[in-house]
């Protein structure tokens, strides 16, 4: 059964779904004290928020973001989360998105991840939040049809605000590509303190260590391998605990997270690629447990590796 802008709760309880992964679903709010949204379950969906104004406050199991204007809040699937206006803000107007995350899009947010499951882009320039706000209101008009012509500025003063839902390859592809800008532009300008985040989009600078840049090639050339810290650590000569402080500072992110993170994008290439069963791509993707895999599959995706197969094709 489809869902309908109008169906979308703006209050969920204990039992209301989010929209399921498959749909792009995009609004704009202003919200007074008192809103909220509070999913035990966790999410089907990743969710998107840029703030405008005001300032919330987000909840993913027990870590919490707090979202001013232009900070880009994201929450990942399968983890109990919550939603509110912050304590003491006068109102949130922020923009919101539900879909299925494409898997490029997680190293370009992993830097600024507060726990799994939990980005939080800070301090977005504001010279960009025009771009980033022009980007939302063209989802919200492709997700209600692509020939409908130009977006138009969403009226602040609307009660409720708009919501829209992404029906067809076109509106869903235009609707993602939008979001996609969203997402680099702010992982990419967004400044962090003390020291800034690299580019999402570049790979190390010249200048950057030769043995963290010999670390990753070993963990793109095989990522099914069995890489440990202590291992990789041995093959760039490094103690584990030097190698493992280097690689964060490096690239912002553990060394075992960078190489789960391979192995995902390793496994998702093979269910879309082959016929190969669940069970022996996890194994070639470096899985020793399928439902370990199934779990932490979903939880990046949003979905469990044989839907994301069959959604991708």
């Amino acid at each position: 059964m489809p869902v309908r802008a109008d169906d979308l709760p703006v209050t969920a309880a204990a039992a209301d779904p989010s929209p399921p992964p498959g749909l792009v679903v995009t609004g704009r709010y202003d919200q007074l004290p008192g809103y909220g949204v509070n999913r035990p379950r966790g999410s089907d969906s990743w969710l998107f928020t840029f703030t405008l104004g005001g300032c919330g406050l987000l909840r993913q199991g027990a870590a919490r973001a707090r979202a001013g204007a232009g900070d880009l809040v994201v929450l990942a699937p399968g983890t109990s989360h919550r939603y509110t206006v912050a304590p003491g803000a006068e109102r949130w107007r922020f923009w919101w998105t539900h879909c299925r995350a494409r898997p490029s899009w997680t190293p370009w947010l992993t830097p600024y991840a507060v726990s799994d499951g939990l980005y939080a882009v800070p301090a977005v320039p504001g010279a960009l939040h025009g771009r980033i706000d022009a980007a939302f209101g063209r989802m919200l008009a492709d997700a209600r049809g692509p020939a409908e012509g130009t977006p138009r500025e969403p009226d602040p003063l609307r009660a409720p605000d708009p919501v829209a839902v992404a029906h067809g390859g076109l509106a869903r592809e235009l609707a993602l590509c939008a979001l996609e800008e969203i997402v680099l532009l702010a992982a990419g300008a967004a400044r962090t303190t003390p020291h800034s985040a690299p580019d999402p989009t570049q790979p190390p600078a010249p200048g950057a260590d030769a043995r963290v840049r010999r670390a990753e090639e070993l963990i793109a050339a095989d990522p099914g391998a069995p890489h440990s810290v202590r291992s990789l650590a041995e093959s760039v000569a490094l103690s584990p605990s030097r190698f493992a402080h280097l690689f964060t500072l490096c690239t912002g992110r553990s060394p075992m997270r960078a190489l789960r993170e391979a192995r995902l994008r390793h496994a998702a290439r093979l269910l879309e690629a082959t016929d190969l069963t669940v069970e022996r791509v996890a194994a070639a993707s470096g899985f020793t447990s399928p439902f370990h895999f199934s779990r932490i599959f979903r939880e990046c995706y949003g979905v469990p590796p044989g839907a994301y197969r069959a959604g991708e094709r």
